[in-house]
């Protein structure tokens, strides 16, 4: 298993998951729905700043652009994640008890991971499945606040659209994720944060004060944005439902930082899930999965070294120096290593 992409999932998680008390403090004063929108318009322009910055200073080049093959995934990742997903969230809590709700949410990793194993046809194996069920079983404990109760059908069925929708999200954006991970973030968030703003004006909210303003701003730049591109790098060489299994630990890094910053109590649900989760972890770290195999010819573009899949001639206006982007194409190739569903790895088993 390669390190550093499981560190980039375990980042975007933490994260995710350390933004989540922040954005619970602007609840009280700001329309649910609206405030979705202020952290997806901070993470787009935070993107879009950093994005500029990054090209101005040459190391841009490296990654490759969005091109005109990948936007209709991408629409559609915006749309099922950035729209969808909320408004069935926004109509579900006004119908469900938040304890239920809670622990509703926890099914949109489950949802991600059958996606992308019965969908989008990712290998999985009896290890891999486990480790996903000690993931979400750990969420599921960490919000478990009593007995759930369904008094309406209509509250829970639109939560668990809007877990689907997210699974959706995640699986759409994993066909994109070669592309420039901030020029992603930068799309979904300014396109999905006026909608999202816009719902939740429609539905009677109203924009807080320019500090609240400010601070979401600032929590959907760390909180979502730098989490969405991480997000995005662990996709290229993880694959969907890996990523999303580690991205299932965010809950726990959640309530560790209430604990450790809000000084909340530390309680045995806590522990409970922490356990369940240290064990999805390490049944996904420690994955074994290697196999002869062979590669189909393939051209495509994005960020890479020389390494054993990239094996090609450069010609005349290829770029120097490593990693690089170019439209390169792989040769038809047969050999054994281990690996992951990554991009280069889409063989049926």
């Amino acid at each position: 298993m390669k390190p550093r992409p499981v560190v980039y999932a375990l980042l975007s998680a933490l994260l995710f998951g350390i933004s989540t008390p922040a954005a619970k403090a602007l609840l009280g004063s700001t329309e649910p729905a609206i405030l979705a929108g202020l952290l997806y318009c901070g993470a787009g322009l935070g993107a879009a700043v950093f994005r500029r910055l990054v090209r101005s200073s040459g190391a841009g080049r490296r990654e490759a652009a969005l091109g005109a093959a990948q936007l209709p995934w991408l629409a559609g990742a915006i749309l099922a994640g950035g729209i969808v997903g909320p408004l069935l969230l926004m109509l579900g809590l006004t119908r469900t008890e938040a304890g239920t709700a809670s622990l509703m949410l926890t099914l949109e990793g489950a949802a991600t991971a059958l996606m992308a194993w019965f969908i989008f046809h990712e290998n999985f194996d009896r290890r891999i499945a486990l480790g996903m069920a000690c993931l979400v079983a750990g969420a599921a404990v960490l919000s478990w606040s009593g007995q759930p109760t369904l008094s309406s059908l209509v509250g829970p069925l639109a939560i668990v659209g809007a877990c689907i929708a997210w699974g959706l999200d995640n699986n759409l954006t994993r066909k994109v994720s070669l592309a420039d991970p901030l020029q992603i973030v930068e799309l979904k968030g300014l396109i999905a944060g006026p909608c999202n703003i816009a719902l939740g004006l429609g539905m009677g909210g109203t924009l807080p004060g320019p500090v609240p303003v400010a601070f979401a701003g600032l929590v959907g730049v760390l909180g979502y944005g730098a989490s969405l591109a991480l997000f995005v790098l662990a996709l290229r060489h993880l694959g969907t439902a890996r990523t999303g299994a580690y991205f299932s630990t965010a809950p726990f890094f959640g309530a560790a930082t209430a604990v450790l910053a809000l000084g909340e109590p530390l309680t045995a649900q806590l522990l409970v899930a922490a356990a369940l989760m240290a064990v999805g972890v390490w049944l996904h770290i420690t994955e074994h999965h290697e196999h002869f195999h062979i590669h189909d010819p393939l051209t495509h573009e994005h960020a890479h070294a020389h390494d054993e899949h990239h094996q090609h001639a450069h010609g005349p206006l290829d770029p120097a120096g490593e990693p690089h982007t170019h439209p390169h194409r792989h040769a038809p190739l047969e050999h054994v290593h281990q690996h992951t569903p990554d991009e280069h790895h889409r063989h049926r088993h």
